[in-house]
Order: C-alpha cells, then sequence, then structure tokens
C-alpha cells in the first residue's frame, strides 16, 4: 500500500512539473533579420528572413536544430503524448491492399502488413495464383524513406518500368524489370520528375529535366522539361531528345503512345491547369508533329482511340467535362460527343474490357455509370454504400475488374466487378481494431459569405452532445480543381474516439461542382476560398458542435496557405491551427522548383493587378504585430521540393516574433521526408501523434480516456 502511494505520488509530481514547464513562456531561437526589402509596382516589402532559404548554408542548419529542440521539448512534455503514439499504431497496424489490376497474364497490386514503412508490390499469375513479392522498397533503405511507383507496362507486358523517391522528393529514378523472371535490366534513368513510361516497340517514351547545379537540387527553379526515348539496353546518355522548347522554359510536357502504338501524344502545359495538345502520327514519323488543341484555357486527356480517331475526356464546351471522339487531323469538323455533360462533374473515364467506365461526383461522392464504346449507358453500377470509388482499371478483353470503395469510417474496400452482369462482389475487406457502426457522417450544406451553398461532412462518435466544448478539427483545401471526397484514416479514428469531432469542407477552387467551382476560387476570387472556410467554422460553432476554444484548423500545402490565411483574417475564430507544408509567400514562390506551374492558380507578383491580390492574402506579408494568434504548429520537411520549406521556415520566425500572447508558436521540421508522398507509416504516426497532443493539451484537455 505503501509503495502504491510513493507511485501515485511520483506520478502526480512528474505530472505537476510537466504541466509547469508547459505553462512557461517559451523561449524562441533568436532569428537573425536583414535589411532586404522588394519594391513591387511602387510598394516596398520588406523580407528580413530571407537568408532562411538558402536551406544548405550552416545559420540555416543550424535554426533548424534549435527550433526543433524547442518544438520536440513542448511536444515531449504532453503527458499523453506516448498513449496517443501507442494507440495510433494500433489503429494503423492492418492488413491493406490496392486495386488489383491485369497486365497481360498477371494481377498487380501494393500491400501493407500494417505497420511496414512502404507498401509491397505483389504480382500473381492469374486470379488463382499465389501472390509473390515483385518490388520490395523496404529493402532498398533501412530506414523506409524510398517510395516505388509502377510507371509503364511495355505492349507484350514482357517489361515494366518503375519509378523510386528518396526521402519524399519529386525527383525520381527510373528503373526496368522483367515481368516473368522479377530481372532489373541494366537501365537506370536519373532527374526523372512527373513522369510516367509510355512503351513504344523496344523502348519508351518519358519526362525529365538535365541534372540540376550542385545545392540547387531541392530549390532551383525547374527548367526546359523535355520528352526523351530511351531505347532499352542503351545509358541514359544516348537518349533522343523528342520534345523540347527553348524559349519556353517553364512548361511541363508528357508523352503518351496509344495501346495500339498508332499515336504518339504530347501534353503541353503552362502550369496545373490547361492542356496544349500535339500528336504524330507513328506509322509516318516524317510527317512530324501537328497540333490537335491550341492554347492552355481547356485540360484535355486521351483515353484511347478508336483507330483514326481519337476518344477525349475534356472540359472544352462543357464545364462538367464530357469525353468526344474526334480525328486528331481535322478536330473540329470531326468532333462528335460520345458522353455527354451531365449536372455532375465526370471526374474520368476508363476503357476497360470493350467498355467506358465513368466516374461521376455527386456532392463529393461517386458514382459510377457503365458505357458502350459508342456512348450508349449500359447501366448506372449499383456501388455497395456511398463514398469514394477507384478502380476499373484493365485490359481491352478484361470480362472482369476491381475497385474499391471508401469512406470516412470505412477503410478501402475491395470488390470484383462482372463486366458482362454488372455484379459486384466483395473480395477483400481489411479488418481494423475499432467498430465503424459507433461512428457517424453526416452532410450538411452552409452558406458561404456571398450566400454561395458549401457542403460539409460532419464525422463523430454516435450520441455526440451539441454542446460547444466537442474537441473540432476542420480541414480544408480549395485549390488546383481538386475534390475532397470521403476517405478513411487510421490516424483519425484515435481523435474520433475521444469524442472529438471531424470536419471537411468542400471549398470552391476544388473540383467537386465542375470548372465553374474551381474557377470561382482562383486567381482573384480566391479570397472566396477563405471565405468558405471561416463560414464553415462559424457554422459548427453556430450549430454548437463546438465553439472557438475547441476549434482547430488543418491544411497542407495550398490548404497551408488556407491555414494561414484565414488565422490572419479571423484570428478570433480558432483555438489552433496547423498549417502543414504551405505555400506562405505568395510574393515568391514562383521563384522555387515547380513554384512557376501555380501561376495559372494564383497569379504572379510580377503583374501588377495579381500583386495587390496576391499581398492582400498572403500569409507571410498579412501578420501583425499586437494579435494573439492561436496556438501554431508549423509542419514541413528538409526534402520538401514541392513547397520548398522556406516558405514555412520565414513564416515561422515571423509569427514568432510578432504573437502577442502566450499561445504557442512552434514549427516542427521533419528529417528525409518531402512534401507528403512516399513517406514511411513511422513518419506518419509519429506527426498525427504531435499534432493530436498538441491539439487536446492547447484546449486544455489534460487526459487521453
Amino acid at each position: 500500500m505503501l509503495l502504491n502511494m510513493r507511485l501515485v505520488v511520483a506520478c502526480c509530481l512528474l505530472l505537476n512539473a510537466s504541466l509547469a514547464a508547459l505553462a512557461q513562456k517559451i523561449t524562441y531561437p533568436q532569428t537573425r533579420k536583414t535589411d532586404v526589402t522588394d519594391v513591387y509596382f511602387g510598394t516596398p516589402v520588406a523580407d528580413p528572413y530571407r537568408w532562411l532559404e538558402d536551406d544548405h548554408a550552416e545559420e540555416t542548419k543550424a535554426w533548424v536544430q534549435e527550433q526543433n529542440k524547442v518544438t520536440f521539448g513542448y511536444l515531449e512534455q504532453i503527458p499523453y503524448r506516448d498513449k496517443i503514439r501507442q494507440r495510433i499504431t494500433e489503429l494503423y497496424n492492418y492488413p491493406r491492399m490496392s486495386v488489383p489490376f491485369r497486365a497481360g497474364s498477371y494481377y498487380f497490386f501494393s500491400r501493407n502488413d500494417g505497420l511496414q514503412p512502404q507498401s509491397v508490390y505483389y504480382i500473381q499469375k492469374g486470379l488463382s495464383g499465389t501472390p509473390e513479392v515483385f518490388i520490395d522498397p523496404n529493402k532498398m533503405n533501412e530506414k523506409g524513406t524510398s517510395a516505388v511507383s509502377l510507371s509503364g507496362f511495355s505492349k507484350d507486358r514482357r517489361f515494366v518500368c518503375y519509378n523510386v523517391s528518396e526521402s519524399g522528393s519529386d525527383w525520381q529514378t527510373m528503373y526496368v524489370k522483367e515481368v516473368a523472371t522479377g530481372k532489373v535490366l541494366q537501365d537506370e534513368l536519373k532527374w526523372i520528375k512527373f513522369s510516367g513510361a509510355s512503351w513504344y516497340r523496344d523502348g519508351f517514351f518519358y519526362s525529365g529535366y538535365q541534372q540540376p547545379e550542385k545545392g540547387q537540387e531541392l530549390k532551383g527553379q525547374n527548367r526546359f522539361h523535355r520528352v526523351y526515348y530511351h531505347k532499352l539496353g542503351t545509358p541514359q546518355s544516348e537518349d533522343m531528345v523528342v520534345w523540347e522548347d527553348r524559349e519556353r522554359p517553364l512548361r511541363y510536357v508528357q508523352a503518351q503512345v496509344t495501346e495500339d502504338e498508332r499515336y504518339l501524344i504530347i501534353y503541353i502545359s503552362e502550369g496545373t491547369d490547361g492542356t496544349e495538345v500535339w500528336y504524330m502520327d507513328l506509322r509516318n514519323k516524317h510527317a512530324g508533329f501537328r497540333r490537335v488543341f491550341e492554347g492552355f484555357a481547356y485540360n484535355y486527356e486521351v483515353i484511347d482511340n478508336e483507330g483514326d480517331d481519337l476518344l477525349v475526356h475534356t472540359n472544352f464546351g462543357a464545364k462538367n467535362y464530357r469525353l468526344i471522339r474526334l480525328h486528331p487531323q481535322q478536330p473540329q469538323t470531326t468532333l462528335k460527343e460520345v458522353i455527354a455533360e451531365r449536372p455532375e462533374l465526370l471526374q474520368g473515364v476508363q476503357a476497360t474490357g470493350g467498355r467506358l467506365f465513368a466516374t461521376y461526383l455527386k456532392d463529393a461522392t461517386s458514382q459510377v455509370v457503365q458505357f458502350a464504346r459508342d456512348g450508349r449507358q449500359e447501366r448506372v453500377i449499383a456501388l455497395p454504400s456511398l463514398g469514394t470509388v477507384s478502380g476499373f482499371a484493365g485490359e481491352k478483353d478484361d470480362t472482369l475488374v476491381f475497385y474499391s470503395l471508401t469512406s470516412f469510417t470505412t477503410p478501402s474496400t475491395l470488390y470484383q466487378y462482372s463486366i458482362r452482369t454488372g455484379q459486384s462482389k466483395l473480395y477483400r475487406q481489411p479488418e481494423v481494431r475499432f467498430n465503424p457502426d459507433q461512428y457517424e457522417t453526416k452532410q450538411i450544406f452552409y452558406s458561404s459569405k456571398d450566400g454561395t451553398r458549401v457542403p460539409m461532412f460532419i464525422v463523430y462518435k454516435k450520441g455526440l452532445k451539441r454542446n460547444g466544448r466537442n474537441p473540432t478539427l476542420l480541414y480544408g483545401y480549395g485549390g488546383f480543381n481538386i475534390a475532397l471526397t470521403p476517405s478513411f484514416s487510421p490516424t483519425r479514428m484515435a481523435l474520433l474516439e475521444q469524442g472529438a469531432v471531424f470536419a471537411l469542407a468542400n471549398l470552391r477552387g476544388g473540383s467537386e461542382y465542375g470548372e465553374a467551382w474551381h474557377e470561382a476560387g482562383m486567381l482573384l476570387k480566391k479570397q472566396n476560398v477563405f471565405d468558405d472556410f471561416i463560414a464553415a467554422a462559424e457554422y459548427l460553432i453556430r450549430e454548437r458542435y463546438t465553439s472557438r476554444d475547441y476549434l482547430a484548423i488543418i491544411g497542407r500545402s495550398n490548404g497551408g496557405l488556407l491555414v494561414g490565411a484565414v488565422i490572419n483574417q479571423r484570428p478570433d475564430l480558432f483555438q489552433v491551427a496547423f498549417p502543414g507544408v504551405g505555400v506562405m509567400d505568395m510574393l515568391r514562390f514562383h521563384k522555387f522548383t515547380v513554384g512557376w506551374g501555380w501561376v495559372v492558380e494564383y497569379g504572379s507578383s510580377d503583374d501588377s493587378v495579381h500583386f495587390r491580390n496576391l499581398y492582400s492574402y498572403s500569409p507571410l506579408h498579412n501578420l501583425k504585430k499586437g494579435v494573439c494568434y492561436p496556438a501554431t504548429l508549423i509542419t514541413t520537411a528538409d526534402h520538401d521540393d514541392r513547397v520548398v520549406p522556406a516558405h514555412s521556415f520565414k513564416y515561422a520566425a515571423t509569427l514568432q516574433e510578432v504573437q502577442a500572447c502566450q499561445r504557442p508558436v512552434l514549427i516542427r521540421i521533419d528529417v528525409q521526408a518531402g512534401h507528403g508522398g512516399g513517406r514511411p507509416v513511422s513518419k506518419v504516426i509519429e506527426e498525427d501523434t504531435d499534432i493530436y497532443a498538441f491539439m487536446f493539451w492547447n484546449m486544455g484537455i489534460r487526459q487521453w480516456k
């Protein structure tokens, strides 16, 4: 009894010591300021922390170490942090599998046993074959930071290319593997970005850059994207340049060969929206390239070809997209509509098994319709439940295909679909360590500042009391024509188990309602996105799901920009904020890596009109002294070459400088990690643990149940 009492006293003393340490004012590392000022159209703009843009400088490295020391010193004293990590690890530890697809005689899929750093690719001979390991990224790197993706099969399905990225970087190295034997060939192609492999005869087309200057690999502006042809068995130095534009260095180019090797398609874009399309008839290469679609006002994707004609998914003449058929030599006079525009967004079309599978989005949930190749509707596929669907890819002679269905509380469940009968059959259902029946998802619609009706999903444990005291995490993105749909996160279940609420707002700028919804949240209309997010928070408070004392907001990348902008505009509305890998300096984003590709979405500070708009909401430039901002945990990574960490570095230094109250402003800088893709499971668990611990602690919650 005496021993037990001593243990209780000791535990209480440790807890009280942690509470006292966390209550003290944080001493942030000193960040040197310099006299750097740019003048934009007569407006001087100071940039005192520009030196933090040099990630190779010893001073920057020392700053990163000191910031992480303060951040992790704070997080380590939260008494229930280890308990959160333990529960998230348990929730993550279940087998999960990707959608299988057929390539020749084999089926391919990836699988993670639970806590493997990276998912492993498997190969299986036919549907009844025994799965065997095809590529195991975990054997490439003992830290699990090598990520692999299959990037293109040869026409005879004898070979497959695969890309490997390291530590989350967008840079990839491409290799070739023989499917039947598993032999890795000598071919090794480096400095590849945003590219698959499109095979033609005894080689393939791919897109890449020349080797960057030393020290500029992760931050230097990427210029002169080229299409190359690589002949199997030859060194990369002998690869032929198929397409380049020496006068316009800031463009993306991608290549695609139709399945019958009839046409080579070249896609050109000046950013993340808008496509110009050229083609070459590979039966008559001497005729060279011809343009099919001019300019960058619309998006085009060649789905397949029917003899001489191309099947194209596009928003040309249809803001919600449609499928058209045309001859590339005379696109205007031969254009015919195959699948007409509908009120719902046509997200994409798969040409599989002699049919067309069209995926629509209705109020941010999936619908799938099967069409004949001529566009006659055959059936609306009866899905087992509402949620997000992916799959239906396969060969032209497939009789069955696979798809997955997921929701906020249901992991990806796999189904086998018969093209002839239209029947779905359960194929794989994950076994998870919680009861999904205990949770509820509601979709509501609220009014934004200008009266626009915006949808939002709200997820919580059944029996929730709307008393204004529920910890709530609100997520948003709102940009780049990307739709947010229901998806499963094992770490999020740890949050919901505690009686917390998760909300996802489908903001303008995304593609939930087609191109019109996207256009309403981009360029000079970007403020609509922030208004939508603020209105979502106000709805949750008004309906007493939560209150400002228990409301946290989170977003990554463009969503990190969103979080930074709204806490500047409404610091009174939120208790906690998580801007992740965010675009925080809206005046200089286009000067790093592929940031120039976002000008079509944001505008550029090189233009006077867009400068004024960007300057009005740029998270870095709208922080003000004397304001009490929410408790903020900024997250970034040292290998993020999409949104370079300098954005977060400069933002953190400025916010720490101006914060007018004792709410913490911390930056968590991950190492050997990038923008988010390819992170090993352990890093996902660690970051989400810290986010939830920081969130609950700064809401005044002192126990994790």
